[in-house]
């Protein structure tokens, strides 16, 4: 469920609105394309269950024919409720997943195909990924000097512990930590200061594209602002794209550029971010959006969310949304949307009703 936005962030948003870069219609080459990317997860019992209760293999479509694109520089959002398949999109974008069907294109070539292992590793060194939890993705046996180190080492990018030990300190320090906290252990940091060591260690490799997996969700509302403060900061100074995978619409609101919608594994709506969040066009956009406490009550109408996300394992007919649609036809159940532009500023909707 989305939260309230922080007075801390709408400050910076406000202050930063009129200088971010066109999300969609942008001129800039794409860095990152992905084209009808899916990934379907075998549940079944073990085989002697299925045999004795006489039942089929169970299959889960978590992404189902997912299409976008990310300019370099610029930031995607990912927005949904838990289970419609964000995560899974950022663990194919970066290849701990192999997608089922699909392709993802990054600076031109394809990252799903089979490459030479050579032209594969410096393929991965140009994407790296943040992960979810601070507390859970550092190592608690390293010091940060190996932490951040590890990549440095992996791809050769330094020799000798002096430079590694400069190089990590100056990653570091970029991120807003001391040269002193190389030889600290996780446990010996904050909540926020681990997800600073997590950023650097995404950093180390010079990578152009950082995959972020709902990065501050594990934080309070003060240091996320911080935290998203220092990820913007980078980014104007290194020219970073990210993807950020996130349920919080405060968040969304502050980083992105263009915000991607997703409901039971597919985008249901695709606009730059002063478009989606003035006029939302997908029935599903507007529910999330109506869900966000009115703080000043303006008395406006809103659409009450219903029901509940369908079981994935039997997904509906046609639009997965129909079942809690104020505004479903019989089309709706019989036929699938497909995604399609509805206006200048490129927003892309896949809804029968709009």
């Amino acid at each position: 469920m989305p939260m309230p936005e922080s007075p801390v962030m709408n400050a910076t948003a406000e202050s930063t609105h009129n200088s971010s870069p066109a999300a969609l219609g942008s001129a800039t080459k794409p860095l990152v394309q992905v084209k009808d990317l899916a990934k379907m997860f075998d549940v079944s019992a073990p085989w002697l269950n299925r045999v004795v209760e006489r039942k089929p293999k169970q299959f889960v479509h978590a992404v189902d024919g997912v299409s976008f694109e990310i300019a370099a520089g610029q930031t995607l959002a990912l927005v949904g409720e838990s289970g419609c398949g964000k995560s899974t999109v950022a663990r194919l974008l970066v290849g701990l997943y192999a997608p089922t069907r699909g392709e993802v294109l990054f600076d031109g070539q394809n990252v799903t195909a089979g490459r030479e292992v050579a032209a594969q590793r410096t393929l991965r060194r140009r994407m790296q990924m943040i992960f979810q939890d601070p507390y859970a993705s550092l190592n608690p046996r390293w010091k940060v000097l190996d932490i951040v180190g590890e990549p440095l080492r992996e791809h050769k990018l330094v020799e000798g512990k002096e430079a590694l030990r400069e190089r990590v300190v100056a990653l570091l320090k970029q991120v807003g930590l001391s040269g002193d906290d190389v030889v600290k252990f996780p446990h010996q940091f904050s909540g926020g200061q681990r997800q600073r060591i997590s950023i650097a260690r995404a950093l180390a490799t010079n990578a152009e594209f950082l995959v972020c997996d709902e990065p501050t969700s594990a934080l309070d509302v003060s240091v996320q602002a911080q935290v998203l403060n220092l990820m913007k900061d980078l980014q104007a100074q290194h020219g970073l794209s990210y993807l950020f995978i996130s349920h919080n619409l405060a968040v969304v609101r502050h980083v992105a550029h263009s915000v991607g919608v997703m409901y039971l594994g597919r985008l249901v709506e695709l606009a730059p971010k002063p478009v989606l969040f003035s006029t939302p066009r997908h029935p599903y956009t507007r529910m999330l959006l109506d869900a966000i406490p009115d703080i000043a009550m303006t008395g406006r109408s809103r659409t009450p969310v219903q029901g509940e996300v369908p079981n994935p394992l039997n997904p509906p007919t046609g639009c997965a949304f129909h079942p809690r649609c104020p505004l479903a036809n019989a089309r709706c159940s019989a036929e699938r949307p497909v995604m399609r532009v509805v206006d200048t500023a490129g927003t892309q909707v896949a809804c029968h009703a709009v």
